[in-house]
This record gives C-alpha cells, structure tokens and sequence, in this order.
C-alpha cells in the first residue's frame, strides 16, 4: 500500500479518483456536485439525504432538484441554505 501512495503522489492523483472518499463541489448557492456518493437516503423539495462511504451528507434548502446522477456523481440544483456531513467513524 505505501508503494501504491508513492506513485500516487508523484503522479499527482486526487484522492477521490481513487478512493471512495467523496468530493463536494458548490456553485454559489444554487448548485451542488456529490462526487463518490452510494445512494440517496431522502429526496424532498426542501431536503436532501445522501449516503458516502465514509457518512450521509445533508443538504437544506428550496425548489431543490436532482437534476444529474451518474453511478459516480450527483447534481443538486435549488437554493441551497446548507449543508451538514454526518461523519461515519470507522
């Protein structure tokens, strides 16, 4: 495993391509990309419940919608209020 990190490093690869850690990008305060995410929990307009490898990510807010998902990636459009990670200890 320390060779496979070495590599990893001088290559410069992100950790979320080759982990499962998830990657959360946003956009200002209309759009969110969930990155390595395993499934959606809950899905309403106002609240949004998404299942990572290591926790579920909470997203709050208004007209939310999921407007992309992949098997890898996920986009959530709507006026985001906030966002909570509850933390899986391993």
């Amino acid at each position: 495993m320390k060779k496979k990190n070495k590599i990893e490093k001088m290559l410069e690869i992100p950790e979320e391509v080759y982990s499962n850690v998830p990657k959360v990008t946003v956009t200002g305060f209309n759009e969110l990309i969930l990155e390595n995410y395993k499934g959606i929990i809950e899905y309403e307009e106002f609240f949004a419940s998404i299942s990572t490898y290591i926790g579920v990510i909470n997203i709050n807010g208004y007209n939310l919608n999921l407007e992309k998902m992949t098997n890898d990636d996920i986009k959530i459009t709507g006026k985001i209020e906030s966002i909570e990670i509850d933390r899986v200890e391993e």
